[in-house]
């Protein structure tokens, strides 16, 4: 059997292990491996599909943000989501979504440079592996993983075989990334235990190529749950969830069952599906060509792993967090769980930092999985609401047609089942406006220094009331680095934002007026530790001028002070004001961050 020799071996070449891959790639420190998939090409159905903000920082940091964004439709054409009768007819309601809302738009502009955009899984992918394949990762598809060993010289050894030839091979690697999805093989063989809730049944998934474009511009938006109560629901889609795949000809219908007992679902026929499929498009769209392109079946999973890594065996994405698609926060905290891990591996196998730095990848990542999965099926609970002020629960199609007609009424009733539906639809904000599930990440491990935080008795400053709708930024460390705009004091034409100082796999130091000490400090330690420190100062006549004063408002430290901010940009530390020797003080931070202490 030929066994092969490389540093890293990733298995999944999905939304976790193409990022890896390419984040492993970039410079400085790159990793160059072996990336395998059992599927024989990149994902062929778009399941995943919103980018947020916070995985657009993290591709930007290698310069993929602008392809995703050209190979995306924009966040204008997220405007709305809706619950409607069917897509060319009657609508009950809709919010704003996805940033949209003028009311919200300013939050997201004040915490990211970044723009959530809709960008299929089957657009997406190609882009993080051709960047992984470009910079040197050896890539196979219909290459099936079964199992590894451990070897006495702390190697590990994959054996793995060629779906086409059958023939069987072996790698051995340094490093095994588990990005193989939710029947996970290597996290089934570590035996991490899960933390595993009752599922919620079970969803079809039906890619439909259908031209709605005549009729979008009135239903502006991305995702339209369709209801028909006047109809007697089919066992297997009561309700439709109908998402925009590409505007505005190709549609994901989302159909779930009225019986979230798995045990009892029948699959229905083509000729069943393609009926429903009409009664979604309605009657005005009657003479529409529509075809179904492809059919498949989900599980409403709420499920985490305990634990994200044993030794040099890592797991990220769906292998570790499995969960619904409410929120749109899946294929994102993949990329996130990749951007977090790549960089301690880089500088591990640089020797820039020691073994230990590896241990902080679970404990960062797996609180974020944890409030993923969580949120994300609170998402789908929180339809529920809607769904029975709307009458669409009522047993019949009478009752439920009654029951919808009965909002019309001008009685003190109706009046309150208004109220209640409108409560019950700004509820639904918490899925389609919740920055704060998507940026309020605080870290906690040993790559994280709170010695000073916790001499001056200062603790993280609370998050908003709502966590899951607002962001609140902080330098306290653990925190991701507060995104400001700041410009050069002979502008230029595009502003820079304090992430985009960041970044780039190094650390950087951050300081202002008064502070050149940390800028010498950065220099000193930088070449004792054999790593670099990019430092900047910020502010009236430094190297960046805030101009519109944000950083002023959310730096947390003095003028002289200074905010250290490790590669994936997230804080390590903070110092609020000069120190005696800023050199000894910086290079003891950094040698405990990097476990060389």
């Amino acid at each position: 059997m030929t066994t092969i020799d490389t540093p890293a071996l990733i298995v999944g070449a999905g939304p976790a292990g193409a990022s890896l891959a390419s984040f492993l790639s970039s410079e400085p420190y790159a990793i160059k491996g072996i990336m395998v998939s059992a599927a024989p090409t990149t994902s062929q159905t778009p399941r995943a599909h919103i980018v947020n903000a916070a995985a657009l920082e993290c591709l930007r940091d290698i310069g993929l943000e602008e392809a995703c964004i050209r190979g995306g439709t924009s966040g204008e054409s997220m405007l709305h989501t809706r619950w409607c009768h069917d897509m060319t007819g009657e609508e009950y309601a809709r919010v704003y979504s996805w940033g949209n809302d003028p009311k919200r738009r300013g939050d997201y502009e004040d915490a990211t440079p970044s723009r959530h955009i809709d960008l299929p899984q089957t657009v997406f992918e190609p882009i993080v592996v051709e960047r992984a394949m470009t910079d040197g990762w050896a890539v196979r598809f219909s290459t099936t993983f079964e199992r590894y060993e451990l070897n006495a010289d702390g190697t590990i050894t994959s054996h793995l075989v060629d779906n086409v030839t059958q023939a069987r091979f072996s790698v051995r690697s340094t490093y095994l990334f588990g990005c193989d999805g939710a029947r996970s093989p290597i996290l089934r063989q570590l035996g991490v235990p899960l933390i595993q809730q009752p599922g919620q049944g079970l969803a079809l998934n039906v890619l439909v190529d259908v031209d709605l474009g005549g009729f979008i511009d009135a239903r502006m938006g991305n995702l339209h749950w369709v209801f028909q109560p006047d109809e007697d629901y089919p066992g297997f889609a009561w309700s439709g969830l109908i998402r925009m795949v590409k505007p505005w000809n190709q549609w994901m219908f989302i159909l779930f069952p009225q019986d979230p007992d798995t045990a009892k679902f029948v699959m229905p026929t083509h000729e069943q599906l393609l009926a429903r499929c009409r009664a979604i498009v309605g009657r005005r769209g009657a003479d529409l060509p529509l075809r179904i392109v492809d059919v498949s079946k989900w599980y409403i999973n709420e499920i985490v792993a305990e634990s994200y890594a044993v030794g040099n065996i890592f797991c990220l994405g769906d292998a570790v967090h499995r969960h619904p698609p409410f929120n749109g926060l899946g294929s994102n905290t993949c990329v996130q769980d990749a951007f977090n891990l790549a960089w301690k591996v880089k500088h591990v196998v640089a020797g820039a930092a020691g073994a230990g730095l590896l241990a902080s990848y679970s404990p960062e990542r797996q609180p974020v999985g944890l409030g993923v999965v969580t949120r994300a099926n609170q998402g789908i609970r929180d339809h529920q609401p809607v769904w029975k002020e709307l009458g669409l629960l009522e047993d019949t199609p009478a009752a439920r047609v009654q029951s919808l007609a009965d909002l019309e009424q001008p009685t003190l009733e109706a009046c309150r089942r208004r109220e209640r539906l409108f409560a019950a639809i700004e509820a639904t904000g918490h899925e389609f406006h919740a920055i704060g599930v998507e940026m309020n990440h605080r870290y906690e491990s040993s790559a994280i220094v709170l010695d000073d935080e916790i001499q001056a008795a200062r603790t993280p400053p609370p998050w908003p009331a709502d966590p899951i709708l607002y962001h609140r930024s902080s330098t306290f460390p653990g925190s991701r680095l507060p995104h400001a705009w700041l410009i050069h004091r002979l502008p230029r034409p595009q502003h820079t934002s304090t992430l985009d100082l960041a970044g780039h796999g190094v650390f950087t130091l951050l300081t202002g007026i008064g502070g050149d000490r940390w800028k010498a400090a950065a220099s000193a330690v930088g070449t004792q530790l054999g790593i670099t420190i990019v430092a900047y100062s910020i502010g009236w006549g430094q190297d960046y001028e805030d101009v519109y004063r944000d950083w002023n408002r959310k730096r947390e430290v003095a003028e002289p002070g200074c905010v250290l901010v490790r590669p994936d940009r997230y804080i390590c530390w903070r110092s609020m004001d000069l120190v005696d020797d800023c050199e000894a003080r910086l290079r003891k931070v950094l040698e405990q961050v990097l476990s060389r202490s």
